[in-house]
């Protein structure tokens, strides 16, 4: 995997041969985006399989749900991630009857079919959504759902991206996402690579933007969507979602089927990761803030579902009345 955290000076891939080591590489962010820390999640498994050396079934199954518990436990807050992971625990019961070789092919096959679906997935977000975006138009983004943030192309940099192969003119506004910078480190290096039309912003210039009437629509991916059609996602995008409702410009969620968690009710179920505050007082190994400081260090945050004006999905576009809406994608 492409190490996220020496981006954008340093192209340099990770190999790993063990699960520990997958699910290191999620907890400390060598991966991120919640699509690829599913299908890393799903990979990671089937290569802990791959190494089981038992002779029954039982003692199988004992390991394959400890190296599932294992990654289940890197990150809490991308549903994706138990998406996954639930997949691979189905693959397994359709399966066992068919011997120890047997289930690991299977497991195996099923975490290189959790890829290819992402991506085929992506491909398609970006066709149903491309028709939002018109020549000319100015968008804003917020941290990184490209190509990075999944198995490749991308959700809400997919519809970008599928608007930009059209051959629509169009100019991506990127924040630039404290405290890991996610915008200016992996967003603007995907765009570049793609020659699409990029500036660079701090996060607090959007509203500032948004009041010049330069931005025509926001749309940023998510790591987990609720029921009725709460957001969370990178922290900063509830904010981005509150001036874009002040000041008239759509805003757009672009997310697989995967991503909804429609066993809660509202985002206020969804469980926020808190991350070491070093990532603010020492942003790339620098102090810049005085030592013992208190620091919240939220992951992520939750823009209500009245902020949003469409999700973006695979199986087409919902709209408000969410609760509505959403169910309908899923039928």
């Amino acid at each position: 995997m492409l190490d996220q955290r020496r981006l954008p000076t340093d192209e340099v891939y990770v190999e790993c041969e063990r699960p520990e080591e997958v699910a290191e590489a999620i907890r400390n962010m060598t991966i991120r985006g919640a699509p690829a820390i599913g299908v890393a999640a799903a990979m990671g498994i089937a290569l802990g399989v791959m190494r089981v050396r038992v002779e029954t079934i039982a003692d199988f199954k004992k390991e394959f749900e400890a190296i599932c518990h294992m990654m289940m436990e890197t990150r809490p807050t991308a549903v994706n991630l138990s998406w996954a992971v639930q997949r691979m625990k189905d693959a397994l019961y359709e399966h066992q009857g068919e011997g120890l070789d047997g289930l690991q092919h299977a497991l195996k096959s099923e975490a290189m079919a959790i890829r290819e679906g992402d991506i085929e997935v992506n491909r398609q977000i970006g066709r149903n959504g491309k028709g939002y975006i018109r020549a000319g138009s100015a968008i804003l983004t917020h941290c990184n759902a490209g190509a990075l943030a999944t198995a490749g192309y991308g959700t809400a940099l997919g519809v970008i991206r599928a608007a930009h192969e059209e051959g629509k003119d169009l100019e991506v506004y990127v924040c630039e996402t404290r405290p890991q910078f996610q915008g200016a480190r992996l967003t603007a290096w995907e765009l570049d690579k793609d020659g699409i039309p990029a500036t660079l912003i701090t996060d607090s210039m959007s509203g500032y933007l948004m009041s010049k009437g330069l931005i025509h629509l926001v749309i940023v991916g998510a790591d987990r969507i609720s029921a009725n059609g709460d957001v969370a996602n990178k922290v900063g995008t509830y904010s981005l979602a509150v001036l874009a409702k002040s000041h008239g410009i759509p805003f757009y969620v672009a997310a697989p089927l995967s991503t909804f968690d429609l066993s809660l009710g509202t985002g206020d179920e969804i469980p926020i990761e808190e991350r070491d505050p070093r990532e603010v007082t020492h942003p790339f190994g620098r102090e810049i803030a005085p030592e013992g400081v208190r620091v919240w260090n939220p992951a992520f945050d939750v823009t209500p579902h009245d902020y949003v004006t469409a999700f973006i999905t695979e199986r087409g576009i919902a709209q408000a009345p969410f609760t509505t809406s959403l169910k309908g994608l899923f039928s």
